[in-house]
C-alpha cells in the first residue's frame, strides 16, 4: 500500500460547524429560478477555495459568503465574527455587495455591482480569491446552462440585470481579480465561462425572451 499523501488544509471542527451553520440558514432557499437546495453554492465555492490551496479561514469564508448578504445583513456579521473569527468575517464583509436585513431594502441591481466592482479594486487578497471562487462557481453554471438551454437561462435574472450588463460585470470583476493577483486555477476557468456568456449574447437573433 501506498504512503498517503497529507492534505494542505486540515479541516477541522469549525469547517464543519460552518457547514451545518450555512446549511440552516440556507435551508429554504434554492438557486436562482431552480429547485436546487442554494447550499450546494457555498459547498461549491468552498470546494474550489481547497482545491487552488486556501487556508481553513478561507474556505469557511466561502461557505458563509452569502449569509450577511442574504439572511440578515450586519447582525449576521457579528454572529459570524463571534463563531470564526474576526478574519473570516472580514472576508463575508467584503463579499457581499448589501448588507441590508431584508430584500426590500437593497439598492438597484446596477447600483450595487458598480459599488462591488470599486471594492474589489482595494480588497486584500483573503477578499479577492474568496469573490473569484463565488464568481467561477456562479459564471460556470450559467455557462453550463447556456450549453444546456440556450439563451433561455438570462430569463432567470430580474429585469435590472440585463445580459449585457451581467457580461459587464463579469467582464469587470475578472478585471479586478486579475490586476489583484488572484490563481490562474479561478481565472482561467471564470474566464472561459464568460466567453460562453459572450457568444450567447452576441448570437444573431438573440432574444433573452425567445
Amino acid at each position: 500500500m501506498s504512503k498517503s499523501i497529507a492534505p494542505h488544509v486540515q479541516l477541522s471542527d469549525r469547517f464543519i460547524s460552518a457547514v451545518a451553520y450555512a446549511t440552516a440558514l440556507h435551508r429554504n432557499q434554492t438557486r436562482k429560478s431552480t429547485v436546487n437546495p442554494y447550499i450546494c453554492h457555498p459547498l461549491g465555492v468552498a470546494s474550489l477555495i481547497i482545491e487552488v490551496g486556501g487556508d481553513e479561514d478561507q474556505v469557511i469564508a466561502g461557505l458563509l459568503h452569502d449569509i450577511a448578504e442574504d439572511c440578515g445583513g450586519e447582525s449576521r456579521l457579528k454572529d459570524i465574527e463571534q463563531m470564526f473569527g474576526r478574519r473570516v468575517s472580514q472576508i463575508v464583509r467584503g463579499c457581499s455587495d448589501s448588507l441590508v436585513a431584508s430584500y426590500e431594502e437593497k439598492a438597484p441591481w446596477p447600483e450595487r455591482k458598480e459599488a462591488h466592482i470599486k471594492h474589489l479594486k482595494s480588497s486584500d487578497f483573503d477578499t479577492l480569491l474568496v469573490n473569484a471562487a463565488d464568481k467561477t462557481h456562479n459564471a460556470r453554471a450559467i455557462a453550463t446552462d447556456i450549453q444546456s438551454i440556450g439563451n433561455k437561462v438570462w430569463k432567470r435574472f430580474n429585469t435590472q440585470a440585463t445580459p449585457e450588463l451581467i457580461l459587464w460585470y463579469y467582464n469587470s470583476v475578472y478585471e479586478a481579480l486579475e490586476e489583484g493577483g488572484v490563481t490562474a486555477g479561478l481565472l482561467n476557468p471564470l474566464r472561459t465561462a464568460i466567453e460562453i456568456m459572450q457568444s450567447s449574447i452576441e448570437n444573431d437573433g438573440f432574444n433573452a425572451n425567445d
